[in-house]
């Protein structure tokens, strides 16, 4: 979608690669860091698949009573869940610091809250109860904690799902640390602060989309909402949770998935060296274990799943195996530390000019998800609504998404796992002025915090860290970027720049075009036919590095708007409005039917699932109620492309 964003020009070229060249070496210094640190069905199945999905369920307008009391009571963090944990969500103290002095007059201590805020829902949302959408400086919440008293001997992990942007916290008046970044979860041990049976929790969020120092994605820059701007989200927009753990303990862990051999290769991580102890991974499929090793523990420990009669991970038929993490200090005795996760068995791979998705030719069927929600802006109002989105679009026939301009909340990937549902991990790139030399170092901190985050959803198949970047960069930043993604993750498929200028050699070459008219739309694309082929490009064809041949994505298209009811102006798509249901239907179906029958083309992308307020080209509302029958978009979407 259009980028509002531009780039200025910076210092001499001399010096801009100067700089660039130390950044370089920080982010490998930062790449090895975390390396060390971590050291079938038939074809028809497949495509249609079975069951059928509820298209009722619509998207709650307000939180019930229930829910007031304890909004997104969920587990926060599927893939990696422990039995003990305390949700902090619910009713908390509140203030606005539209000056940012709320430190100098005293408010870490506690004092001076005028209001109440329901977490975990942004201030900007009716959800919060506040719906304050001009612009904040900086918000304080503030929370008293009762540690619960099984958790003695504990160490106490303050989780935060996400805060938009920079989040400070106090515990007593204490400063327990700081976070930068606004899509990421982040932890501080609270456990020396908390002296008291009753502690006093005081978190502050600042947060700038003007200042251009910091990744926004669609959170529009201006007072109101336009184009494909919408409303902002600031402080905290995730779920807030307590977690008891050992001091040694299981801090993460990586699947990698070996189709070829039957089997999953997973790296444990602990915190620290331990000074003995036992590493314990049970497998099992279904109710049965089918593996179960126990190794000595070290900071680094590795594990071989092999596996009789694979059972794969496949779209809208997705199969998981389960498995549970023990640390123990004997290789009998009981566990100081377990943990649940599970993992699914698939291989994406670009050969050529196709994606093969668990060996088989893969054309790419997706819709554009930008996770935006009437009352809760970035927030779902419930797991239930996170579900309903995926179920409503593979009800339109697509079999996953690009996750646009944001980084959605894990329990999203939970379910796109369980579903089987594709998705293209993306970032807020948007907001961040990559002229500037320190855009590298923001950039990178935040962008590999995801990719650490998000790395074992099977249902990931990609990665894309920016979105239509044509502006005067700072040099080197997109291209060390994707250097750094693919080295720490190889087994996904990577586009540097989506509908931008493409710097590097991406694994899948991509395009966007909103032409509307289909003859010139199919024109665009019957380059790719010729030999040798001459692709589309966006921007000046000088700029891109020159098309190798790889599978290539319409990654963004259609874009056609439709809500006949409008009385103003305030509302727009892209092209010129259909004139009537029909030809909005004739034109969506041979739009896509141009990129299903085109041989050279690996896949599209629809804009958009939704309409998100006055951008009104989705194919459902803003509500997720379906403008059309979703069996028409089913019906043209699922059939059979020319390089499947």
């Amino acid at each position: 979608m259009k980028n509002n964003f531009k780039s200025g020009r910076g210092k001499s070229w001399k010096e801009r690669l100067s700089v660039t060249l130390g950044l370089l070496l920080v982010g490998v210094f930062f790449l090895n860091s975390l390396l060390l640190a971590g050291a079938e069905k038939s074809g028809e199945e497949r495509r249609f698949g079975s069951g059928r999905i509820d298209l009722n369920l619509s998207v709650p307008s307000q939180a019930s009573a229930e829910s007031l009391s304890l909004p997104r009571p969920e587990y926060p963090r599927p893939d990696f869940t422990r039995s003990s944990w305390l949700n902090l969500n619910g009713e908390w103290d509140f203030t606005f610091d539209l000056s940012d002095s709320g430190e100098e007059r005293g408010l870490p201590q506690g004092e001076g809250f005028d209001r109440k805020i329901l977490v975990p829902f942004a201030p900007e949302s009716k959800l919060s109860g506040i719906g304050f959408t001009d612009f904040m400086a900086a918000v304080w919440y503030k929370k008293l904690l009762t540690i619960p008293e099984g958790w003695q001997g504990q160490r106490i992990k303050l989780n935060f799902e996400a805060a938009d942007y920079e989040t400070t916290v106090w515990i007593n008046g204490q400063k327990a640390g700081t976070h930068r970044g606004g899509y990421t979860p982040f932890s501080f041990d609270i456990t020396d602060l908390c002296q008291q049976k009753e502690n006093v929790l005081v978190v502050r969020c600042r947060d700038d989309v003007r200042s251009g120092r910091q990744p926004s994605g669609k959170q529009s820059e201006r007072y109101y909402s336009y184009g494909c701007m919408y409303r902002r989200t600031t402080g905290i927009w995730q779920t807030v949770w307590l977690e008891p753990v050992p001091a040694v303990r299981i801090e993460k862990y990586r699947v990698y998935p070996d189709l070829r051999n039957g089997q999953a290769v997973l790296q444990v991580y602990l915190n620290e060296e331990p000074v003995s102890g036992f590493l314990t991974l049970a497998v099992a499929d279904g109710q049965k274990i089918v593996f179960k090793e126990t190794r000595p523990a070290a900071r680094l420990t590795g594990f071989v799943v092999r596996l009789k009669n694979p059972k794969l991970w496949n779209i809208r038929n997705p199969y998981l195996y389960d498995f549970t993490l023990e640390l123990s200090t004997a290789a009998s005795g009981p566990a100081v530390d377990s943990v649940q996760g599970y993992f699914g068995l698939r291989k994406i791979e670009a050969r050529g000019e196709k994606i093969y998705f668990n060996k088989k030719p893969l054309f790419m069927r997706l819709v554009l998800d930008q996770g935006f929600y009437p009352d809760g802006i970035y927030t779902a109002p419930s797991d239930e609504a996170l579900r309903h989105d995926i179920e409503i679009s593979q009800a339109a026939g697509f079999d996953g998404a690009r996750l646009h301009q944001r980084v959605f909340e894990r329990r999203f990937l939970y379910w796109a796992d369980r579903l089987g549902y594709l998705v293209w991990g993306e970032f807020a790139d948007w907001g961040l002025d990559l002229s500037r030399p320190e855009a590298l170092i923001t950039f990178q901190s935040e962008w590999l915090e995801a990719v650490e985050r998000d790395f074992n959803h099977p249902s990931i198949i990609g990665w894309c860290p920016f979105n239509e970047r044509w502006g005067d960069n700072f040099p080197g930043v997109m291209e060390s970027i994707f250097h750094l993604t693919k080295a720490l993750d190889p087994t996904r498929l990577m586009i540097d720049a989506s509908g931008g200028y493409h710097l590097v050699i991406p694994d899948v070459y991509d395009s966007h075009n909103y032409e509307q008219n289909v003859a010139k739309f199919k024109e665009a694309y019957d380059g790719l036919l010729l030999s040798p082929p001459k692709v589309f490009v966006n921007g000046s064809r000088e700029r891109h590095t020159p098309y190798q041949g790889q599978p290539y994505f319409v990654s963004e298209y259609g874009g056609i708007w439709w809500n006949p009811g409008q009385q103003d102006d305030k509302a727009w798509g892209y092209g010129d409005r259909p004139r009537s249901s029909e030809e909005f239907l004739e034109r969506y179906k041979a739009l896509t039917e141009v990129l299903l029958f085109n041989r050279r083309i690996a896949g599209f992308c629809y804009t958009q699932l939704y309409d998100i307020e006055q951008e009104v080209n989705g194919l459902y509302t803003f509500e997720r109620q379906p403008k059309f029958d979703p069996a028409f978009f089913f019906k043209v979407n699922q059939q059979k492309a020319a390089i499947e």
